[in-house]
């Protein structure tokens, strides 16, 4: 009896088309963004910014390292084996992760990738730390222990945004730690990870 490896094809497509949209997005002209973003006022009457917010950058720095982080997030589902179920995971915490952001009213708007790229990083922790063995356990135990310390370092606590050195943007704490539990909940939800049935 052998189990069928799981395809990765699911996961590279939405790292791709995250990464094709906001290119997409970036030269689309500023009037489409701003009726694309997040702005929690809107949540109910345009549902949909939950989704098409995460594809909307605020600068060119902004968007090249979402961008650099959609192939990595990629290049990490692959090596921790993410198929179809870690793929739906990460597909449903996507909005999630812009709708909990209604928990910080005072965080008025928001835009980019790095929410979502955060709890596709926890599918693939919970994908390593469930069906993985030895070595790579010990990866994903590790890749958890470095996103946990990486939240709490932004103490998202303190207030809706932080000025960052080296960034021209102001980032969202919250969007961080809300993409990392969103992505963490679902991919237990679905039981990413577990074995599924064995074929000849």
């Amino acid at each position: 009896m052998t189990e069928r490896p799981a395809s990765p094809r699911a996961w590279l497509g939405l790292s791709g088309l995250a990464a094709l949209a906001a290119l997409l997005l970036a030269a689309a002209a500023p009037g489409w963004q701003a009726a694309l973003d997040w702005a929690p006022e809107l949540a109910l009457r345009e549902p949909w910014r939950a989704i098409t917010a995460a594809c909307v950058h605020l600068s060119r720095l902004h968007l090249l390292a979402n961008l650099a982080g959609c192939a990595l997030v990629a290049a990490l589902g692959v090596a921790a084996g993410c198929g179809p179920r870690a793929t739906a995971a990460w597909a449903l915490a996507w909005p999630l992760t812009q709708l909990a952001l209604l928990a910080q009213p005072a965080l008025t708007r928001y835009a980019g990738l790095s929410g979502v790229l955060h709890a596709a990083v926890a599918v693939v922790v919970v994908q390593l730390l469930v069906a993985g063995r030895g070595r790579h356990r010990a990866i994903g135990a590790a890749l958890g222990a470095g996103l946990l310390a990486k939240l709490l370092l932004e103490a998202p606590w303190q207030g809706p945004l932080r000025l960052v050195p080296g960034w021209d943007i102001a980032i969202a704490p919250l969007a961080h730690s809300a993409g990392a539990v969103a992505g963490g909940v679902c991919a237990a939800a679905l039981g990413v990870g577990r074995r599924r049935q064995s074929v000849r």
